[in-house]
């Protein structure tokens, strides 16, 4: 994530890094450094497998601590006043049917970090989420999905 686009989170999402940033730089970081003070003591690091991983968990800490502060960085807290409350918007919820299709689905419109399609929450940035963005509630959108385009028609925006 070198790139300067914003970085839509909810308040939880935000909370959320906050907190695993928090845990990895005050109680991580010094697992790990014990980890390798361990693995020094035990005397000849050049064939130690105990200094070796713990070097590696190092790194793999260090690139996620400076991964979390990127994000931080770029984040957009998402506003649900930003847009009129009748239009598909980032934190918005809407839903919709498939056309020819009795069930509806619900989904709510998050950043790509807070995605989770299978609980309900699609990216900003997914085709679901840029064929809904900026629509109304009766609006007809098409999608593209591997299988094809699917038409679906927004039944409500909350």
């Amino acid at each position: 994530m070198s790139n300067n686009q914003p970085i839509y989170l909810t308040e939880d999402g935000l909370q959320k890094v906050k907190e695993e940033l928090e845990f990895l730089v005050t109680v991580r970081r010094r697992e790990v450094a014990q980890m390798i003070a361990e693995a020094k003591a035990e005397g000849d690091i050049s064939e130690n497998a105990g200094y070796d991983e713990a070097k590696t968990a190092q790194g793999f800490l260090e690139g996620k601590i400076r991964e979390l502060e990127n994000i931080l960085k770029h984040a957009q807290l998402i506003k649900e006043d930003a847009a009129p409350a009748n239009v598909v918007a980032i934190g918005r919820t809407v839903i919709i049917q498939e056309e020819d299709m009795d069930t509806k689905e619900t989904y709510t419109i998050v950043g790509s970090r807070e995605a989770d399609p299978m609980n309900g929450r699609v990216s900003n940035e997914s085709p679901m989420g840029k064929a809904l963005l900026g629509k109304k509630a009766g609006q007809k959108v098409k999608v593209e999905s591997p299988g094809g385009q699917i038409t679906f028609k927004i039944i409500k925006v909350e």
